[in-house]
Order: C-alpha cells, then sequence, then structure tokens
C-alpha cells in the first residue's frame, strides 16, 4: 500500500481533534484510521511537536507578553476504566476533574510557552517556570492571582516589569497602567481559539502526553494561520 501523504494525515488528526471522535470514526479519506493514530503517536514521541514549540519561544524577541490559565474539564471516557498510577496532569477543582493549561503568550496572541498541571494547581507557582522566557526590558501582563511577591521579585531579576493588577488585601502601592492592562484579553482569545477544538475543551485521551502533543498541534495551526 502506498505511503499516504503526511498533510493529509496531519489534516486528519486535526480532524479528530477539533470534532472530539473517536479514531475509528476519522474519514478514510484521510488514510487508513490505525495508520492516523500510529504516526501522531510517534511524531509525540519523537518531540515533534515540542521542538516546533521550543523553536517558537527561541526566535521570539518582544516587549509584552500575558500569562494565564485555563481548565479543561475531563470527559468521563477519561477515567473510565483507567489503570495504573494517577494522572499528575488530572486532578479535582472546583469544576471537578480537569486539567489546567498554564500559557504564556505574545502580543499578538501566539504562545511561546506551555505547561500541563493538575486542575488544583496554582496559577502563581507555575508561572514561575514560565516566566523563564522571559527577556529583559519585557512587560509582563497578568491578573491579581499572579500578584504575589515571588512572581514580582522574579519578573524584576530579569530586567523585566509586572504590570499586575494589586490584590486588595495588599498595602504596597505597585505602578500598573489600565492602558497595557487592558491588552490581557489576548491570553484570554488564545484559550477562546484553543478551545474551538472540541478535543482539547473536553479531554477524551486517557494519555496526558498525547493531550499535551494535540494542544501543541493546535499551536502550530494558530500559528500558521495568524
Amino acid at each position: 500500500m502506498p505511503r499516504v501523504d503526511n498533510r493529509r494525515v496531519i489534516n486528519g488528526i486535526l480532524w479528530r481533534f477539533r470534532t472530539g471522535s473517536f479514531w475509528r470514526d476519522v474519514s478514510e479519506h484521510y488514510g487508513p484510521r490505525t495508520m492516523l493514530f500510529n504516526r501522531f503517536t510517534r511524531w509525540r514521541a519523537a518531540k515533534v511537536w515540542d521542538r516546533l514549540l521550543e523553536a517558537k519561544s527561541r526566535a521570539y524577541h518582544v516587549d509584552i507578553v500575558l500569562t494565564d490559565s485555563s481548565c479543561a474539564r475531563v470527559h468521563q471516557h477519561e477515567v473510565a476504566g483507567k489503570k495504573g498510577p494517577a494522572d499528575p496532569c488530572m486532578g479535582r477543582s472546583r469544576g471537578g476533574l480537569t486539567t489546567q493549561i498554564h500559557a504564556l503568550v505574545n502580543a499578538e496572541g501566539q504562545p511561546v510557552r506551555l505547561i500541563l498541571t493538575a486542575g488544583q494547581a496554582g496559577d502563581a507557582p507555575v508561572a514561575i517556570r514560565l516566566f523563564e522566557a522571559i527577556v529583559p526590558d519585557a512587560t509582563v501582563i497578568a491578573d491579581k492571582a499572579y500578584d504575589t511577591d515571588d512572581i514580582r521579585s522574579i519578573v524584576a531579576a530579569r530586567g523585566a516589569w509586572a504590570n499586575i493588577p494589586p490584590r486588595s488585601p495588599r498595602k504596597a502601592i505597585f505602578a500598573c497602567s489600565q492602558r497595557v492592562f487592558s491588552q490581557c484579553n489576548l491570553v484570554e482569545r488564545f484559550f477562546s481559539r484553543l478551545k474551538q477544538m472540541r478535543d482539547l475543551a473536553t479531554p477524551y485521551d486517557q494519555r496526558p502526553d498525547n493531550f499535551f502533543a494535540a494542544v501543541k498541534l493546535a499551536i502550530v495551526r494558530i500559528w500558521i494561520n495568524a
């Protein structure tokens, strides 16, 4: 049987995640279903999408970055009959069993770094790992959930400015431009675009590495269509 073109395979994989269908429901137009799944998992294991995201992170040099997180409620199929150790990227929050995506995006709303955690993980501790990608003289925009002394110290240590509104109990005064903060909707719009893919809004896959690979593939699509 002749090899199916990679472009057609990727279109089939995207169709599956966009609709939230089972692999067996993907049209044969894209090639044999087992072949689609095998190539997806093979590319995930080869870290193809990871390398693309890392290349994007290294290439970016912008003066504004934004961060936030969004939860995806786990579908019952993901936990039904699941065996083995507990999933480190699935936890219980107010919305039930959820997986949380933490993102750092640029001024165009394009992600430059992502971290996947369980739903109950706090935003600020995870953001410290995201901020390793911040360049000097950048402006970091985030909401009040990121108003901690550690966050502000780390941002300052990297030569950047934290444009984060202080929480109400704060006694200290911090400069925060409301005009600059108004751009915070860019990261929300990124999550909105990401969750247009049904399988990313409600994870069906029992493997967190497969889900994260699908997120990165969707991001590549966002970059291409930008």
